[in-house]
């Protein structure tokens, strides 16, 4: 018997049934268990966002879906694979997550059912915060800081002041929300926010980068 429970089975079932593929890719991804979503699954949606069939809307708003649920597990898990899928998938979906007026709106999330509900809630209302920001970031910059070319013909150290001006408050918010997220590790109890975690510190150092680099490049532009 897997960690899935009947609810998981009758959504997959149920999406098998409508040959809805992403839906239940979606559901795997998000299942009661506590563990990461599994690799097969988020390859899959991966795979997805590349695809020019697939509907970019469709398959946000399936993962958006999954988090209206009061599991702090499942919703966990739907941040953490909308997260991977913006680190990894096609920058469409990057696009459309950027282009709608609320991404999530879990402030007052609390799940209270569960032990660790309370505990893990908190983290849940930060790392939707973190993750709302980071699709503001995208649409007032119209790029992905975590992504973008660094060194020293990259696009931070080869911007010209107006625009670096615009935009250090803008990944300098991005961190701020990141930073928020600020678990000790006794709080990094479980799979499920050791993979948020995990997501966090890759796209920390590389937000840090892309500051530190904006920063040279205005002191370099001072100094001339």
């Amino acid at each position: 018997m897997s960690g899935q429970s009947l609810t998981d089975r009758i959504a997959a079932a149920h999406h098998s049934m409508t040959g809805s593929a992403i839906s239940k890719a979606v559901c795997k991804a998000t299942t009661h268990e506590v563990s990461a979503p599994k690799k097969k699954h988020l390859d899959y949606l991966i795979h997805c966002t590349n695809e020019l069939n697939v509907s970019i809307p469709q398959l946000a708003d399936t993962l958006l879906e999954r988090t209206a649920t009061n599991s702090w597990i499942v919703v966990f898990k739907a941040l953490i694979t909308t997260h991977h899928l913006m680190m990894y998938g096609n920058e469409r979906l990057m696009q459309y997550l950027a282009s709608r007026n609320t991404l999530f709106n879990l402030n007052n999330f609390l799940d209270k059912a569960a032990l660790q509900g309370y505990n893990m809630s908190t983290f849940i209302r930060r790392y939707s915060r973190y993750l709302n920001e980071k699709a503001m970031s995208y649409r007032l910059a119209a790029v992905d800081f975590t992504k973008m070319k660094r060194g020293a013909d990259g696009v931070m150290r080869t911007m010209n002041t107006d625009k670096l001006i615009k935009t250090l408050p803008i990944i300098q918010t991005q961190l701020d929300a990141l930073l928020d997220f600020q678990p000790n590790s006794n709080e990094l109890t479980n799979g499920v926010i050791n993979t948020a975690f995990m997501l966090l510190f890759k796209d920390s150092i590389r937000l840090f980068a892309a500051y530190n680099e904006g920063v040279i490049n205005m002191l370099g532009k001072n100094e001339h």
